[in-house]
């Protein structure tokens, strides 16, 4: 994982911790990278099993 992933990882992970999960918009905003890097570090994040999206949930 580089310093990239583990910053929008963090960033999930204390989003979602409090009840709250991060729009496209606000990792925007807190990593100020675009969008098309945003989503390459969550699929790796989804590769890595770090991360999973519920469907329930919508999570």
């Amino acid at each position: 994982m580089n310093d990239f992933e583990r910053k929008v990882f963090r960033i999930i992970f204390n989003m979602t911790h409090f009840g709250k999960n991060p729009t496209l918009e606000e990792l925007k905003r807190k990593t100020g990278k675009e969008e098309r890097a945003i989503r390459e570090a969550v699929k790796n994040l989804m590769r890595q099993h770090l991360l999973k999206w519920d469907k329930k949930k919508n999570r």
